[in-house]
């Protein structure tokens, strides 16, 4: 009796906070409803989803052909540069709000669950530095690894590919310049981890795809059997 009373009295109390400052979507600003969280329902459903996870030869995976093998590949929504939904990797990159990784990729993780995806035995994210990580607080791309374990109910390993040189952003850089910045800037510390497995590699935001091709080549002369891709966004025009 006692301990119903006390959840109903909290109840109200979120409800009542809730009323004077109400949460929004980190998407489209509106008013969340109370069984949401961080991204409104409305903006979840109106992503606009490549469903690359569906047929392997797209456009995500087109861009390792001729460069390096890779099984599978796949980006939960087109990172388009006017949309609304482009701002929500800006917060969980620049923002302080790892917990946009954690949703949008625990809801790729629910789309990818049944395809081909569920070869995969291991999800691991792309590293940043430890300087930029402490900087940052976090690694975006960790947050979405483990929302998109949750999602697949696969294991995650956020140690054993590191990142052993600081660079620069690649935000301004060409194809050639961005491969030249990241070539060999990563260690697998314990090749017997990827050892004959299926290695899903993760990352927030891909455009020319020279980072996750210097972190493939690692993980494949580490012994991996074979890598996949996932990614929140892929860049399009």
């Amino acid at each position: 009796m006692v301990k119903s009373l006390i959840k109903d009295i909290m109840e109200m109390a979120d409800d009542f906070v809730s009323f004077i400052w109400p949460s929004t979507c980190a998407s489209c600003n509106e008013r969340l409803f109370k069984h949401e969280d961080t991204i409104c329902t409305n903006c979840l459903i109106k992503l606009p989803r490549t469903h690359f996870h569906l047929w392997k030869e797209n456009d995500f995976h087109r861009l390792f052909w001729g460069k390096v093998n890779i099984e599978y590949a796949t980006a939960f929504f087109f990172f388009l540069k006017e949309s609304k939904y482009r701002k929500l990797i800006h917060k969980l990159k620049y923002q302080h709000m790892p917990e946009i990784g954690v949703i949008l990729g625990r809801e790729l993780g629910y789309e990818i669950a049944q395809s081909v995806f569920s070869e995969i035995d291991l999800i691991v994210p792309v590293p940043l530095h430890p300087k930029k990580e402490f900087i940052r607080g976090y690694n975006q791309s960790d947050k979405i690894a483990i929302g998109l374990g949750q999602g697949m109910g696969k294991p995650i390993d956020c140690k054993t590919l590191i990142r052993n040189t600081h660079t620069a952003s690649q935000t301004r850089k060409n194809r050639y310049e961005r491969w030249e910045n990241v070539n060999s800037i990563f260690t697998v510390t314990n090749p017997e981890i990827f050892k004959n497995k299926h290695i899903l590699i993760v990352d927030d935001v891909v455009t020319t795809g020279s980072t996750l091709e210097s972190c493939i080549v690692e993980v494949l002369n580490a012994g991996a059997a074979k890598v996949s891709l996932a990614a929140l966004g892929i860049a399009k025009e």
